[in-house]
């Protein structure tokens, strides 16, 4: 695919540019994103959402530090592959995306809470997450699973980590990218592929099975 048909993104990205966008747009994303997986979630819902937990004070300034990183930004479902750990040089070795679904019980409150313009990661994500899409916009970016050391060339520079302590692959990696491939599989017009999908598959299982 050459690059003339891809839609060049920047980070932070504004609504107008959301609104524009439509399930099947190829994207190329530059600037500064954050990764976040399963602990991340759990750990925004249950400690500055729902706020059923203790919150420390440092805490507290990692959370207002990543309201300002976040707002207008995308967050990437990833548990990269991160080298120079010893030195804090650090830099990603792979960065494939991981199944989104597992964060759809978070996902859309954690998309409005910390207002972000898109989520990165695989398989798509259900109904919660594109009522979100549609209430904030924002919208769902389908990377290439299986492409690990391809996307971490898009990964310029490793700016900063939170929450190292839960894990290299679950900790908050604050990363530059420049021209990160990405399709855009929900949008915030109510569109999603992978609804669409599972729908035709479903019809086509029904009739195989001759319901």
């Amino acid at each position: 695919m050459s690059g003339k048909e891809f839609k060049r993104i920047c980070v932070p990205i504004s609504d107008e540019a959301i609104r524009d966008l439509k399930i099947g747009d190829s994207v190329l994303l530059s600037g500064t994103i954050v990764t976040g997986r399963d602990t991340v979630h759990k750990w925004f819902m249950d400690s500055f959402i729902a706020r059923t937990v203790p919150v420390s004070a440092e805490d507290e300034r990692i959370h207002t530090e990543l309201k300002q990183l976040h707002r207008d930004g995308v967050i990437y479902h990833c548990g990269p592959v991160v080298s120079g750990l010893q030195d804090k040089n650090y830099r990603f070795v792979a960065a494939g995306p991981t199944t989104s679904i597992r964060e759809e019980a978070y996902q859309g409150a954690v998309m409005e809470h910390f207002h972000m313009k898109g989520v990165i990661g695989k398989g798509g994500m259900g109904a919660k997450t594109l009522t979100a899409c549609a209430k904030i916009p924002a919208v769902y970016f389908h990377a290439i699973g299986g492409a690990a050391s391809l996307i971490a060339e898009s990964v310029k520079k490793v700016l900063g980590v939170y929450k190292l302590e839960f894990g290299v692959p679950e900790a908050l990696w604050v990363i530059q990218v420049e021209d990160f491939p990405v399709v855009v599989t929900m949008d915030s017009h109510g569109n999603s592929l992978h609804a669409e999908i599972q729908k035709i598959s479903q019809q086509k299982l029904d009739a195989i099975l001759g319901n």
